[in-house]
């Protein structure tokens, strides 16, 4: 199947100019962004959803679409179970990237850096906010998640179960179910354009030393540095 001819992501007008980053901080200028997402009346369906990849420690990459949890100055939290495919790599290699692709904005930001689990009571009050039936879904699957499962009647033989077993009352956090914080070392924010020269404009912590010449790498707030990167080909 030949996809040439298949358009390319939806170009506005917007442009991404550095002097119109008030702040020079990554996570403010994510934050804004969002909230100009959740007040589009074009808005997607799942706007926290983003694409996460994790890796092997033999650098075997895997991804998935999960929720965006919530984001700070610290970083971007998910949950998920711990014994999961992406559980267990991010064990073995604490490190990924999430994408957020906004298509109707022609928009996407890019992240990466180094993830540790976030504190059980983090993930006892974000696991008690969900809906019963997600509750249920995730007990159905347990320790047992991300393996093979006979059919789909097992699931719902189990789930049925379940849901007479917790008919009332608070349904019980799984086992090893958590959540992760992202701490970002990099985000980059894209903005595509209509005549073909997108914008690209990349916050990231400087190394050790690291001269800034305030030229093609420029000083930012909060300890970070940007730089304006020529579009992709």
């Amino acid at each position: 199947m030949d996809l040439a001819g298949i358009p390319g992501l939806l170009r506005r007008e917007d442009i991404l100019l550095e002097e119109d980053i008030e702040k020079k901080d990554p996570i403010d200028l994510f934050r804004k962004w969002f909230q100009q997402l959740k007040e589009d009346p074009g808005t997607i369906m799942e706007p926290s959803a983003m694409h996460l990849t994790t890796c092997t420690k033999d650098g075997v990459p895997s991804g998935r679409l999960v929720l965006l949890k919530g984001f700070a100055e610290d970083g971007f939290r998910f949950f998920t179970h711990y014994q999961s495919r992406k559980g267990q790599e991010l064990e073995e290699n604490p490190r990924a990237a999430i994408t957020f692709n906004w298509t109707h904005m022609s928009r996407q930001v890019r992240v990466e850096g180094e993830v540790e689990k976030l504190p059980v009571q983090a993930a006892n009050e974000y696991y008690n906010q969900r809906r019963y039936d997600s509750q249920i879904s995730s007990l159905c699957s347990g320790k047992d998640t991300s393996k093979p499962v006979p059919s789909r009647a097992v699931l719902l033989q189990k789930q049925k179960f379940l849901k007479e077993l917790y008919r009332e009352g608070r349904v019980p956090m799984p086992e090893l179910w958590g959540g992760y914080l992202l701490k970002p070392k990099m985000v980059e924010f894209w903005q595509g354009k209509h005549n073909g020269i997108d914008d690209r404009i990349r916050f990231r912590r400087p190394a050790a030393n690291e001269v800034v010449d305030g030229v093609l790498t420029k000083p930012g707030e909060n300890g970070w540095v940007y730089e304006r990167l020529y579009p992709y080909i």
